[in-house]
């Protein structure tokens, strides 16, 4: 069973029924019981960085979520999901984020509209990684934000995306994986990672360490 994290901020149906479409159980849920009973953990997320902090304190799910990636518990982000792992975001603001990934957001400082919103193509940095199995570097995701994460350590970057400058667009470290585009409206890629993502799901995962 993949626990659906709802904090407030995610259109989760959509995410809901992409993961039911690949043939995943899964529960919606802002309860840490039902997180520590899943075998997984999926972390969608839409809007600014410090809503979504804030409606992670109220939900009390910031240590739930820190406990089970150290855990080894598999989880993955999505969009402002791969965006709240990291250390902060000087979105509307300085925020402090999960600090899962050393590493900053920021706006995105490029001659081109703002925020990037559309399809782009997702082009693999590491040719063999588990998560873009099947997956074709080129191929295109639907993008919708206008901050980037940047990680400390360049290793955790598997795919990036340029837009006026390669950003990534795909992280992953030990039982950790992140996507900035939206798996549920980017069609049959999409579907192909999240069926990769129960595969990875299936196997032992190896715990997170910084």
């Amino acid at each position: 069973m993949i626990a659906l994290l709802d904090y407030g901020v995610s259109n989760l149906r959509s995410v809901e029924n992409a993961f039911r479409h690949v043939g995943a159980d899964v529960v919606v849920t802002s309860d840490a019981r039902v997180m520590a009973r899943a075998r997984a953990i999926a972390f969608p997320g839409q809007g600014a960085f410090g809503n979504g902090m804030q409606a992670l304190t109220d939900r009390k799910l910031l240590q739930p979520i820190r406990a089970a990636i150290a855990d080894g518990k598999p989880f993955f982000g999505i969009c402002l999901g791969l965006q709240l792992l990291f250390a902060d975001s000087d979105e509307m603001g300085q925020h402090t984020g999960l600090g899962i990934f050393p590493g900053h957001v920021r706006r995105f400082n490029v001659d081109l509209k703002v925020p990037h919103m559309g399809w782009n193509q997702i082009h693999k940095r590491l040719l063999d990684h588990p998560l873009l199995e099947g997956v074709a570097t080129g191929s295109y995701g639907y993008f919708d934000h206008s901050y980037v994460a940047w990680p400390q350590d360049p290793a955790t970057v598997v795919a990036y995306t340029d837009y006026g400058l390669d950003f990534p667009s795909v992280i992953a470290r030990g039982n950790v994986y992140a996507i900035q585009f939206h798996p549920e409206k980017s069609q049959q890629m999409g579907l192909e990672i999240l069926r990769n993502f129960l595969k990875l799901c299936g196997e032992a995962a190896h715990v997170y360490s910084a």
